[in-house]
């Protein structure tokens, strides 16, 4: 892996804190669980019974109050807990896989949390755990056994005979998810003498694929998942993150950040007013028809230089946004800053590297198309039967009577959103239509957000709220509530797409409904 500096994009959206975005909502939840009994004093629990592995210790100690402070995020302050960690191993793999619980002290809300992780890392165990326990809940998340780099899974991907370590991508895929519903609710039940009342999971990207997997794999672990922005369909996607990489190379052409922008901002401004109001953001991004070509010959300014768009950077674009064959291209409007870099998104190249070639020393830049068109067709014929968590039949959750919300930016730079519209879709033809589906499992779309937030439009500020609600009060969403700064909007339920009325005030939700695209 190079040791060129990764975009701050992508550590923000991919490191093990990825999901923290979600889990600190701007408003209180929609319902609130009764607050339970004060907690037992923090002590070790009796090992808990987590079938397929055994368990070789339990810890526990109090946590006095603190504050987590990370980059990206405000400090945010969490009350006194009772941190237990349970490690366990699996017969006959030799790993070791800590689960980690955080238990208020204090106002419990009755409520259990499974906090997803980021890129390679499974759990999140810092903001992720406090940004739950400070809303009342008992938490927990967990490492599979693979550590905490969420950027390289080198210290485990491959075995000691240089193929793909199996059992630990069996872990990290589905395997530890199961681990820690057992193990976190057990440890929850007798910490404070009952059961939760409702359980939980929330995560983005990764953590969204965890949560796809728990509905697929493991139904009746949760009754509500949220899973935002989800790397469904890992062997697919990223393999695809890296096509811009392959164009530029094979093309010898390498157009520059400020160049890329260029483009950006002639798409947004070419198609902005499609929703009848020019805010900077594109509504229905696949619908744009903006030709890269015509910038050809524009002049514009680059670091205080005068920079004449070629022919040869447009075809480049126009190649990025097509996408390869195999998976989706960046919508319009997104930025570049992820597909477009000097270097690799190192997720999708490890990826590349460890998972498909099984070689750390394979380098992308003497991968040509053709080449890549193997690398394409060799990942999901692969990975795909231990990590692909695009499975359209939900059935099995349905029957547990579980509820499902996932959100996706549609200006997320590194996990392509169409790939949760067409698993929708997919989903929709394998279970009677959109209607019955609706019944457990809503998507909503986030017009200029990026990836788990940020980006230029707004974002859910409560998608975990609307969840609970969902499960606990019946109250299905029809919409998601966002803002960015001064600007609020109602998320609209996939497929519908938010319309200004013409007349409202733009910056305000209510100027706007939801209607047919």
């Amino acid at each position: 892996m190079s040791a060129s500096p990764v975009h701050p994009r992508l550590r923000r959206a991919l490191a093990p804190l990825v999901a923290a975005a979600l889990l600190l909502p701007l408003f209180p939840a929609l319902a609130t669980a009764a607050p339970s009994s004060p907690a037992a004093e923090c002590a070790p629990p009796a090992a808990p019974v987590v079938p397929g592995a055994r368990v070789l210790s339990v810890t526990a100690e109090a946590k006095p109050p603190g504050v987590v402070e990370e980059p990206w995020f405000p400090p945010l302050a969490y009350p006194a807990a009772c941190e237990i960690k349970v490690t366990l191993t699996h017969p006959g793999v030799n790993d070791k896989v800590l689960v980690q619980a955080w238990l208020p002290k204090a106002g419990w809300n009755g409520r259990f949390q499974g906090v997803g992780g980021g890129g390679y890392a499974m759990g999140n165990f810092t903001f992720g755990l406090a940004s739950a326990l400070a809303q009342g809940y008992a938490a927990a998340t967990t490492d599979g056994g693979v550590g905490e780099d969420g950027l390289n899974p080198s210290s485990w991907a491959l075995g000691p005979d240089g193929r793909v370590n199996k059992e630990l991508l069996t872990n990290f895929s589905s395997r530890s998810l199961h681990d820690l519903a057992v193990a976190g609710k057990a440890v929850t039940a007798a910490h404070f003498g009952r059961p939760a009342d409702f359980s939980y999971w929330n995560g983005c990207s990764t953590g969204g694929r965890q949560g796809l997997m728990n509905a697929q794999r493991y139904p009746a672990d949760y009754d509500g998942i949220l899973a935002a922005a989800p790397a469904i369909s890992m062997p697919r996607f990223l393999v695809a993150d890296l096509w811009g990489q392959v164009v530029m190379n094979q093309e010898k052409t390498r157009p520059s950040l400020c160049e890329f922008e260029a483009f950006q901002r002639a798409a947004v401004a070419a198609c902005d007013t499609k929703d009848g109001v020019a805010d900077g953001v594109l509504e229905q991004p696949l619908r744009c028809g903006f030709d890269p070509a015509k910038l050809i010959g524009t002049k514009i300014q680059c670091d205080g230089k005068e920079i004449t768009i070629s022919r040869a950077a447009a075809e480049v674009v126009r190649k990025i946004w097509a996408g390869h064959p195999a998976w989706f291209g960046l919508p319009k409007g997104a930025p570049f800053s992820v597909v477009g870099d000097a270097e690799p998104n190192p997720i999708a190249d490890n990826w590349v590297r460890y998972f498909v070639e099984q070689d750390p020393k394979f380098d992308l830049k003497s991968v040509d198309y053709r080449e890549f068109n193997r690398i394409a067709a060799k990942s999901p014929a692969l990975m795909d039967r231990f990590i692909a968590t695009d499975d359209p039949d939900l059935s099995g959750f349905r029957r547990a009577g579980g509820k499902m919300i996932t959100w996706h930016g549609w200006s997320d730079a590194i996990i392509f959103a169409q790939g949760t519209t067409d698993y929708r879709d997919r989903v929709e033809r394998r279970m009677g239509g959109a209607a019955r589906v609706d019944e457990f499992y809503r998507v909503f779309m986030a017009p200029g957000v990026d990836h788990c937030g940020g980006g230029t439009g707004p974002a859910p500020v409560d998608p975990l709220g609307a969840l609970v609600s969902w499960v606990e009060q019946g109250k299905a969403p029809d919409t998601l509530p966002a803002a960015i700064e001064d600007t609020t909007r109602n998320l609209c339920r996939y497929p519908l797409v938010s319309q200004y009325d013409g007349k409202g005030d733009p910056k305000q939700a209510s100027s706007y409904r939801c209607a047919r695209g």
